[in-house]
Parts: structure tokens; C-alpha cells; sequence
């Protein structure tokens, strides 16, 4: 059996994967995706130093398409909790600008030089929203560069569970000066996992709404004209309008989606937003997509939403995902107990940030292919203007799981993807929870389907065996929930260079870990990657190099690498 990725490429015409039929009135939604994640879990304070980040980095074969730049750690939860700030998972997130990348997490965030990697900046988060005007933070952060205005935008949880804030820099420099603003998501409940994207003439939240006893009641999408946001002065949301879809307990009025993402235009038109989620009442990770039409005006309306037909996941889940394995060759009492199985894959929504390219969509998530019990990172292009699904393809195997994806393409239809893999004790250190990213070419000039150039192994976790919540020596107890979501950005100084960042598995926390004193939990921690990809070929050579997507298809098959094989099948 193979052992790194299996990549399948599904090509399919709009009368094969499309249903262009909109929704009925009342409709049961999926109750096995739409639960409340409980927000942040905050395990206890401590004093400790972070140890080494883990072995030596791992030695790729050469790609003629792309090569890895910097590498290095970013925030871990060592750093979080000497801010008093010890929170699980990292909401691991980051973007690239034009001299910087910064991160944000659950606890801190954090900016750094994007040519020699050093860290310019390691702050709380409570400090950073006390800076930019705001009095606390709760998570959920997300950060983008706005490569028209050249500021930064980033938002998260305010001190209120129900309240979203945004702040925006003033320049192009991620250390601030910064300004901020506020508005209710959900008043009295709960706006959660908010998303956030961008285009030329808005900026996109999504919720998911919760009352304050965790019980589903809908979505919210909201659109705030960019300039309020990007224009001279202070950012403000005076302009906002918000799109709600009211769910009680069993019914939704219409299937708008479940963790609602704007599509990001970063150099995009103006004439309508594009919004695309996985299906609320599919069990099977469908996807619905629609459009805002004057997105950021107050004539701006919904367009029906539109099922792609992409039935991907085994529907028995109910669009959730099972538990991914672990090896727990060192945890005596995990392979006592028979516990392989304990990270939190999440479930299939998308939990990337979406971008658009030449009129197509390129979109990531999570899901459970029928027949096997491993999960997978599936990837779709889609052209915006009929919703024909142009593209499907999986990365997984059916012997490690594959979860946590993050895709972005830049303006020749070059396409990244980094995820998370882990495996069982039957493929040995092999299995630990690693860092991957795979690199894409398209196929014709200008953007459409793509194919399989590279793959890299970035970071391999320091433990086989990650439990937060349980200490080492225990079996996990608990929810181990792993991302919520990673990014991967685009540099807006070089369209080859993408940045990608992805979470790991430190050591425990305890004398063993080189912490004397320390709890034995084990910890978090986060890597970020510049990957560079070679100019997309002149026309002339197109054919030369279909010829050597087909070369490289068969030299990764027939690869014996230790610690990496692949499979390339195009149907």
C-alpha cells in the first residue's frame, strides 16, 4: 500500500455534478454538523520554555516545479500560556505581506520578517485588540493582507461571544498601528467559527449561531463595503448588512450552508460577492454555492443557492468525520487500552479560507470517502459564473488520515494545498501527525483544472502521541480537537511564492519533554512555510510539459522512498 498521498483528479461536465434546483421552504438540516465546538478550552497556567521545535528538517526530493524557501516554528502553546493565555486548539492561522507574514492564534499573535524569518513581534491577543482599541478577545481569529489597500485585516471573538470585531492597519507594516471596530453577529448567543474573506468591493464574515446554550439556530452571513473598512480613518461597519437563515431545532428555512465563506477576489471585480459552504442538509459534504449581488450597498441581495452534486463523504456519518489515528508507540497506556484513534479531523465544512482566479473557485475541506473509515482532503475548481464543477480531487490513501487543508492560487492557476497527516502503529514514526504541502500547474494557460507537480513533508511532530486534556502516560481523555482551520496566502510582491502554516504536536510537558515542574500535558505548535513554484511555461512549451506531468506521475509511483510515496490516478 502506498504510503504518502493518493491523489485522484475527477474531471466532470456541469450535467453530470450539477443540480441547478434551489431549496424548499423547510428542510431537516444535518444534526451531525451542526454542533456547537465549545469554543476555546484553556488548560492551566504554568511557567515553562519552550524546548526544541522538533528534528532535523526533513530532506525532500527536487522538484523542476517548485522548491521550499523559510521554514520555521511559529507560535506554540508554550508561548500562549506564559501570556496566561494557555488555550486548546490554536485556530492555527496566518498570511503573507509584502515585507512580513503575521500569525494569530488562540493566545497570542505574532509577526515576522518574511525574508529571514525572525519574529519582529510575540504579543497576547488581549493585548493586541487592547492596542487597536478593543477590551478583550476570545478566539477565533483570522488575518488576511489586502494587497489593494496594502493594510492588514484581522478579526476574532471580542470579550463577548455574540460580538465580532475587526481591526485594520494603518499601513502595509503588520506591527500597527491599528484601528478597530465592532458589530453584534448574533445578539444573546453565540456567532461562531467566523469566517473572513475579501474582493474588490466587500468583506465577507460567515457564522454559524448558536444561543447560549449551545443550540443551533442558523447562519448569518454578513458583507461590509471595503471601503469602511480600508478608507482613511478609522474602520467602521456602517454599511453592514447581514443575510441570517434561521434554523430551530430540526428544520432551516433554506440551505444556505454551514460555516459560510466569501470567496477571496484579492485583486477581484466589483460586480458581485461570491459565497460558497458546505451543505446544511447534504450528509454527504455536498456543497451549495450562491452570489451577493452589490455586495457592501444597501441594495445588496442573495442569490438562490445551488447544490454542485459533489457526494463525497459516507453519508452514514452525517457529514461529520471519525476520529484520525495516531501510532502511540511510546504511550504504554494508550496501546493498553487499544486507544488509536483520538484527533479531532473536525467535520466537512471548509474550513479554509476560498479564493477565485480567473472566474474559477478553488475550495478545500475535510471529508470521509464511502468505503473506508480514513479521512481525506478534497479540493474542487468551479467555474463562478455557472457553478460547472470543473474539478475534484482527493489526497488521501486509506492507510493515514489526511485533514486540516488550506488552499490558494495566484494569477496563473497555480494551486497550493498543505494538510495535516497521521497514521496508526503499523506504520511505525511514520505516522506521526506531519506537516505536508502538495503543489499544482494548470493544466491549460490561465487557471482551470490543475495537476499534481510536487509534494513536500514540512514538519514532523515531535510525539506519536498528542492528547491535550490528559497527561503523558494517560490514555486521552476528552474532546483533542486539532486546528480549527489552517491558510495558505499568496506573496503579493512574487505570484510564485505561496506561504503556507500548519500545526504539529510539540513534546509533553513534563521532565521527560526538558520541562521540569511541568503539568505532563502534551502541547501544540505551529510551522510556517514559503514554497516557491517555477513560472508557469510560454504556450510553446504546454505540450513538453503535460509530457512531464505524465513523467512525473510515473516516477512518484514507482518511488521506494522510506518515508514518502505516491500515487497520481487521473480518470
Amino acid at each position: 500500500m502506498a504510503r504518502g498521498g493518493k491523489i485522484a483528479l475527477f474531471a466532470a461536465s456541469a450535467a453530470a455534478l450539477m443540480l441547478g434546483a434551489t431549496h424548499a421552504a423547510a428542510q431537516n438540516y444535518n444534526p451531525g454538523l451542526d454542533t456547537y465546538d465549545g469554543g476555546m478550552d484553556m488548560g492551566p497556567a504554568e511557567a515553562f520554555t519552550p524546548g526544541p521545535a522538533g528534528g532535523p528538517a526533513p530532506v525532500n526530493p527536487p522538484s523542476p516545479y517548485a522548491s521550499v524557501g523559510l521554514s520555521f516554528e511559529g507560535i506554540s502553546q508554550y508561548n500562549v500560556a506564559a501570556f496566561g493565555r494557555n488555550f486548546i486548539p490554536p485556530d492555527t492561522m496566518g498570511a503573507i505581506g509584502t515585507t512580513q507574514f503575521m500569525e494569530t492564534s488562540n493566545g497570542a499573535y505574532a509577526v515576522y520578517d518574511k525574508s529571514t524569518g525572525a519574529q519582529l513581534s510575540l504579543i497576547s491577543d488581549v493585548a493586541f485588540w487592547a492596542a487597536a482599541g478593543q477590551t478583550g478577545a476570545n478566539g477565533d481569529s483570522r488575518v488576511l493582507f489586502d494587497p489593494t489597500s496594502q493594510r492588514w485585516i484581522v478579526s476574532s471573538f471580542s470579550a463577548s461571544l455574540s460580538t465580532i470585531q475587526i481591526a485594520v492597519s494603518t499601513t502595509s507594516n503588520a506591527l500597527g498601528p491599528w484601528q478597530s471596530t465592532t458589530f453584534t453577529g448574533y445578539a444573546g448567543g453565540i456567532a461562531d467559527y467566523p469566517t473572513l474573506a475579501i474582493d474588490g468591493a466587500a468583506v465577507y464574515i460567515g457564522t454559524n449561531d448558536f444561543d447560549s446554550g449551545g443550540n443551533f439556530q442558523g447562519t448569518t452571513l454578513n458583507v461590509i463595503n471595503r471601503n469602511d473598512l480600508f478608507s482613511a480613518g478609522a474602520p467602521t461597519t456602517t454599511s453592514l448588512k447581514q443575510f441570517f437563515t434561521a434554523c430551530n431545532i430540526s428544520v432551516c428555512n433554506t440551505d444556505n450552508g454551514f460555516a459560510i465563506q466569501g470567496v477571496n477576489q484579492l485583486l477581484g471585480s466589483t460586480d458581485s460577492g461570491q459565497i460558497i459552504a458546505a451543505s446544511n442538509f447534504s450528509s454527504s459534504g455536498d456543497i451549495v454555492r450562491y452570489s451577493i449581488t452589490n455586495p457592501g450597498t444597501a441594495g445588496a441581495t442573495q442569490t438562490p443557492a445551488t447544490y454542485l452534486g459533489l457526494n463525497r463523504s459516507d453519508p452514514a456519518l452525517n457529514g461529520t468525520n471519525p476520529l484520525a489515528r495516531q501510532p502511540y508507540t511510546s504511550d504504554p497506556a494508550a496501546v493498553s487500552a487499544g486507544v488509536t484513534r483520538t484527533i479531532d479531523a473536525l467535520d466537512v465544512r471548509l474550513s479554509s479560507a476560498e479564493w477565485e482566479q480567473h472566474g474559477d473557485i478553488y475550495s478545500v475541506q475535510t471529508v470521509t470517502p464511502p468505503g473506508t473509515d480514513h479521512t481525506s482532503v478534497v479540493w474542487t475548481v468551479i467555474r463562478a459564473s455557472d457553478n460547472t464543477v470543473l474539478q475534484s480531487g482527493t489526497i488521501g490513501d486509506g492507510v493515514y488520515d489526511y485533514y486540516q487543508g488550506a488552499i490558494a492560487v495566484n494569477s496563473t492557476g497555480q494551486v497550493v494545498i498543505g494538510y495535516d497527516r497521521s497514521g496508526d502503529a503499523s506504520t511505525g514514526a511514520a505516522g506521526k501527525i506531519s506537516f505536508f504541502v502538495d503543489t499544482f500547474n494548470p493544466i491549460t494557460p490561465g487557471g482551470g483544472p490543475i495537476a499534481p507537480t510536487a509534494n513536500f513533508l514540512i514538519h514532523v511532530s515531535n510525539t506519536d502521541s498528542y492528547h491535550n486534556g490528559s497527561l503523558d502516560g494517560q490514555v486521552a481523555a476528552g474532546r483533542q480537537r486539532w486546528g480549527d482551520y489552517s491558510q495558505v496566502t499568496v506573496d503579493p510582491n512574487n505570484p510564485e511564492d505561496f506561504w503556507a502554516i500548519g500545526q504539529f504536536a510539540r513534546e509533553f510537558n513534563d521532565a521527560a519533554g526538558g520541562h521540569p515542574g511541568g503539568t505532563g500535558g502534551s502541547r501544540w505548535g505551529t510551522w510556517i512555510t514559503e514554497i516557491t513554484l517555477t513560472a508557469v511555461p510560454e504556450p510553446a512549451t504546454w505540450a513538453m510539459m503535460l509530457i512531464g506531468f505524465g513523467l512525473l506521475g510515473g516516477a512518484l509511483r514507482s518511488a521506494a522512498s522510506a518515508d514518502r510515496r505516491r500515487a497520481l490516478q487521473a480518470v
